[in-house]
C-alpha cells in the first residue's frame, strides 16, 4: 500500500512539474511593449499616440525570467526568486 502512495506521489508531483511552462505569456509581454519616449510612463501599443504630446510610441525592452514567468522588468537584472539573469522577450511584429 506504501509503494502504491508512493507511485501515486510521484506521478503527481512530475506531472505538475512537466505541465508548467517556460515561456512567458504573450498578453504580458504585448501589454507595455510600448512607450512614449518622452513621457515613459505612457504605455500602449505600436499603433497608439501618447496622450500628452502626441508622439508616436516606441519598442520597449523587456526582460522576463525563464523559469518565472510573473517576474519581469525594463532592463536586465536577476530574478527575486532563482537568481537567474532576465531574458529579453521579443515583441512580435504585425
Amino acid at each position: 500500500m506504501k509503494k502504491a502512495i508512493m507511485l501515486f506521489a510521484a506521478a503527481c508531483i512530475s506531472l505538475t512539474t512537466f505541465a508548467q511552462t517556460n515561456e512567458p505569456k504573450a498578453e504580458t509581454a504585448q501589454k507595455a511593449a510600448y512607450s512614449c519616449p518622452m513621457h515613459p510612463e505612457i504605455t500602449g501599443t505600436a499603433t497608439d499616440k501618447c496622450s500628452k504630446c502626441k508622439m508616436a510610441l516606441t519598442p520597449v525592452k523587456q526582460f522576463v525570467c525563464p523559469m518565472h514567468a510573473d517576474i519581469t522588468a525594463n532592463k536586465k537584472i536577476k530574478c527575486s526568486k532563482c537568481g537567474m539573469d532576465l531574458t529579453e522577450v521579443k515583441a512580435k511584429k504585425g
